[in-house]
This record gives structure tokens, sequence and C-alpha cells, in this order.
């Protein structure tokens, strides 16, 4: 009988215990659901749009360099997605772990877009490249559905998933709520509006950016009573304008003022380092795109020029490079000390502009300036560490005047004589090998160490149907803008050059490109060209000789927008954080 009771009492309490779990589960369910829809998601990254793929393995990055650098940090792999677009830039995310002092935590990518696969690849030159990926955290679309608590503690995830197989990495932070938000019921934190930052306002402003360029490869294209991009000349024109004129819009530049004359401040305008002095004076007078208050700045602009370091700085022949590495390092400093915000970002929203052939020598001087700042450089060569993926390619422009007056325009493409057409000294390794084989051997192939007496320059390149423009000591050449501005097609003769703009610009319709083994095979190279093909792509080099021009003040869509725009697509690619 005890036993059948304790059956019957067991049996009883089972059932009661059952219903009473049942009641209390009913309310969990109903409360998990609230939380699920108004509660904030999490992190999810979705590839936007195609940029440049560089198609030579020497500009990637390895992830695996920057295993040191991620630790505490969540790395997420992100699958590569076919896509039609082709402006940007993979995306580039800088955080800082307060918790385990890791200085550096810029991460980039190996991942290579499946964008235009069956171009032809090529280590030695990626202006035949169609563009990398774009990245956009989809949560952050809207910040106004991204509820966060006002007291919570930003703490680095501390995970990683490795990616052996070349997909895009990208960096996540983890949130924790202090424990006394514990106490306030779910659906009441969830709705807690969130008080945002300059900084966080600013990136959601860069986030809406990336959106509507991406929407715009696909759309319709935006008419502008100027200009409006059009032609194979352009990865995507939509993008490419779409993203202009958000620059136009919205991007804002912090100079610097520390620093003094003639190092800071100032550069040459009349010589083959024009461009330095050239994009410092129109910066600083600038009022569209200079911003006094550091606050609203996208980006911050450290005015020295390496050409007058080398100048008033370097002594002569000494070969002693440390008094120009000691100024840089103590400009930094200054800045890195004066203003918080070099630290906050590890100078990835910061950059540096040289045409001088050490400007990569000198931004080597800060270790950060080099692998996170963004460089924009004449000398863009990847065998000397330039990273398409957040260094700028501008073009070398010989303003012996400081104007262009007379270099522009020539005949059209029926009234080019000369196929080919070169003059210049031996500098460098490839031009002797061009001489070597071409000078004074073929009447339709005019390759001169020395032009003939009373012959002039601009008139062969007017005369000429490609012009020949080989690196010297160094990979750019100015040879390259003069014959665009006198509507002649360039032949690119250069190992590891990336030629200026071509996360927006496609070479290959308006140049043609010749590996230094082939230079034997030069005049057979330029004969298989088809009369027909030879004119479109001479009338594109007419059509894109605006993005190269130099005016003061600056025009639309010339040389000095252009570095800017190519900045500003950097920096579209940088997450920058608040350092709590």
């Amino acid at each position: 009988m005890v036993n059948s009771n304790k059956k019957s009492w067991s049996a009883c309490w089972t059932r009661t215990s059952s219903s009473t779990l049942l009641l209390l589960m009913i309310p969990l369910v109903v409360i998990s659901g609230f939380v699920s829809v108004l509660g904030p998601k999490s992190s999810n990254w979705v590839s936007m749009s195609n940029f440049t793929k560089w198609n030579s393995s020497s500009l990637t990055s390895s992830a695996a360099a920057e295993g040191d650098l991620l630790k505490g940090i969540s790395v997420l792999s992100t699958p590569n997605d076919d896509h039609n677009g082709v402006l940007g830039l993979r995306s580039n995310l800088v955080v800082l772990d307060n918790k385990n002092n890791v200085e550096e935590a810029i991460v980039t990518s190996a991942y290579e877009s499946p964008l235009n696969q069956s171009s032809s690849s090529s280590s030695s030159s990626s202006s035949s490249s169609s563009p990398l990926t774009i990245n956009i955290e989809a949560d952050d679309l809207s910040p106004s559905s991204h509820q966060e608590h006002q007291n919570t503690t930003k703490e680095e995830i501390i995970t990683s998933n490795s990616d052996e197989s070349g997909g895009e990495i990208v960096v996540s932070l983890g949130i924790n709520i202090n424990e006394s938000d514990h106490e306030i019921p779910p659906i009441i934190r969830a709705r807690r509006q969130r008080v945002y930052t300059k900084l966080e306002r600013l990136e959601g402003s860069l986030i809406r950016a990336r959106s509507v360029i991406s929407e715009a490869k696909i759309g319709n294209q935006t008419q502008d009573s100027q200009y409006t991009p059009d032609g194979p000349m352009y990865w995507n024109p939509k993008a490419f304008h779409r993203s202009y004129l958000e620059m136009e819009k919205q991007f804002k530049v912090f100079v610097y003022e520390e620093g003094e004359p003639p190092l800071f401040h100032n550069g040459p305008c009349k010589s083959i380092y024009s461009m330095e002095g050239n994009f410092i004076h129109e910066l600083e007078m600038n009022r569209q795109f200079r911003t006094k208050d550091p606050q609203k700045a996208h980006v911050f602009f450290l005015p020295f020029s390496v050409t007058m370091l080398v100048r008033y700085v370097y002594v002569r022949d000494s070969h002693d490079f440390s008094p120009i590495r000691q100024t840089v390092i103590d400009y930094v400093n200054v800045v890195s000390s004066k203003y918080p915000f070099w630290n906050r970002s590890l100078g990835a929203d910061h950059f540096m502009l040289s045409c001088h052939d050490w400007g990569p020598e000198a931004s080597s001087s800060v270790p950060n300036l080099r692998k996170n700042s963004i460089r924009v450089l004449c000398n863009a060569n990847t065998t000397e560490g330039f990273n398409p993926t957040k260094d700028v390619s501008f073009p070398e422009i010989n303003l012996l005047t400081g104007l262009t007056d007379g270099f522009l325009g020539g005949p059209s493409a029926s009234k080019r004589p000369i196929l080919a057409f070169f003059a210049g000294g031996l500098h460098g390794p490839i031009r002797p090998i061009l001489l070597e084989h071409w000078e004074n051997k073929d009447e339709d192939m005019k390759i001169h160490q020395y032009l003939p007496k009373g012959v002039s320059y601009y008139d062969m390149l007017r005369k000429s149907k490609y012009c020949i423009c080989p690196s010297g000591y160094e990979v750019a050449s100015p040879r390259i803008v003069e014959a665009i501005y006198t509507g002649c097609v360039p032949v690119l003769i250069s190992d590891h050059y990336v030629p200026p703009f071509s996360d927006v610009l496609n070479w290959k319709s308006f140049s043609v490109e010749v590996p230094v083994s082939e230079i034997r095979n030069l005049k057979k190279i330029l004969m298989s060209i088809s009369p027909r093909q030879y004119i479109r792509m001479q009338r594109r080099v007419v059509k894109v000789r605006k993005h190269f021009e130099v005016n003061s003040p600056p025009k639309r869509f010339d040389v000095f927008h252009m570095i800017l725009h190519s900045v500003w697509l950097r920096r579209l690619n940088i997450r920058v954080r608040d350092v709590l």
C-alpha cells in the first residue's frame, strides 16, 4: 500500500511538475520571440561589389603574416562571391585590442575576386586586372535598428577562424554587457535609445555611401551636366560616377598644421616631382574638401614633401638616409602626441603623398605609416612594398613651367604616320634593352637615346600612333602622361608597376602592356593590333585625358580630384572605432 501510494504520488508530482514547467516555458518563449525581433542582430558581413582584382600574386597580403596581430580579435571568413562590378577595394578594418595591448590590428585579405577570370593573369603588371571587393556590414546599414546599450564595454572576442581557402578576412568586435544591465528587462534594454559618438556618425555616413555606390553599379546612370563617365575605359562607370558624387558631397580632409616650409606645407611645382607641390598647395587652399575641424575629417594628411626632405635634409652623396627618416619619425610623434587620431586608427586613416623615388623609403621610417597608412606614390612598385589594396598610384607629371599650356591635344588617329616613338637616356635596366633592339633598326620604330638636331619631342609624340613608356630607375615614368596629353596610345614596359587610378580606369582598354621579356617582339605586338582597334584605343586616350590634366584651381574629374577620389575609396574600406 505504501509502495502504491508512493507510485501514485510520484506520478501526480510528475504531472503537476510538467504542467508547471509548461506554464513557465510559455512566457519565456514569448519573451524570447520579442528579443529576437527587437534585440541586436549578430554581425553579418556580405560582399557588396567587386572593384579592382589584382591578378598578380605579389599584390596580395598574407593573412597568416598577421597572426600575431589577431590575438584577442575574432576573425571571420567571407565566402567568395561572384558579382559583376568593378569599383572598390577589399575591406580593411582597423580595431585596437586594449585588453591584450596589440599594437597593430589591421587585417588585409588574400582574396581575389572571381570577376573577369577569363582575363589573363600577369605577375608583372596589374593594369589589366579588374577590381576587388568592398565589404559592408549588413546590420550597420540601418543604425536606427542597431539598438545597443549605453553602458556597454567593447571587448574583442577571442576566437579565430582561419581561412586557408583564400577567403576574405574581416574583423568583428564583440559586446560585453555590464553586470548591472542584467537587472534590466531584455525588451527595455533592447529598446534603449543608442547614443552615437561623432566618429560613429561619420562611419555611418561612409556605410551609407558604400551601399549607394554598390547599388549604382546595377542601376541607371546618374546624369551630370558637366561630365558623365561612360565607356570601356572605366571598370564600372556608373559606380565610379556615384562614388565621385558621394566624395563631392561629404569627403573631408584634415591637414595637420604642424611643421614649417620648406620641408612641410611646400613642394616643387616646376619639375618632374611637380605633383607633390601642386597637390599640397591645392589641398591647403581648397575649401570644399579641407576641414579645420578634425572631428569632421574622414582622413588626415601628413603634409611633408619627400622631395624637399631630399633637397634640404639629406647630405648629397652621403648614402645616409637617417636624417630623412628621423624627420618623418619626429613629425609623426608630434601629431600623435598632440592629437588622438593617429593612435585611434594606428595611422590607417592618415595619408602621405610623394612623387620622389624615395617616397616608399621615407614611409618606412614609421612602421605603421608603411603598414597601415594610405601612401599616395608615383613609385607604385609592388616589389618595394606598394600595396594596391590600401596605397594609391598617381601619375608622374613633368611640369617644367608649372602649367600644361601647349602640351594638350594632337591630331586624330588617321594623321599619325609614325608607328612608335621613344627618346630618352639609359636610365635603369629596361631602356638599354629597348635601345639595343630598336635604336636605328627600323624606319617604323623611331627609338632614340638622343633626338636628332632640330626635331621636336612633342611634335614626335603627336605624329606617333604609339608612345613607348619604359621604366627608368623606378617604375613610374612621366612619358605615360605625356603620351596621354598628346593623344598617343601609351605602351607600358614595366614589371611590377600599378598604373595610376587603376581602381577606376581599365588601362587595358586604352594602352598596350608589353613585358620586358617581349621587347624584342615589340613591333610584331604593335602590328598585330588592327587599325580599327587602334582607332578605338586612341579615342579612349583622348577621353581619359581629363583625369590627368593639371588645373589651377582644380576642375572636376581632373588629376587633383582623381587623387582625392583614390584616397576616398581607400577610406571607404577602413572601419575606425573609438578607443575606450
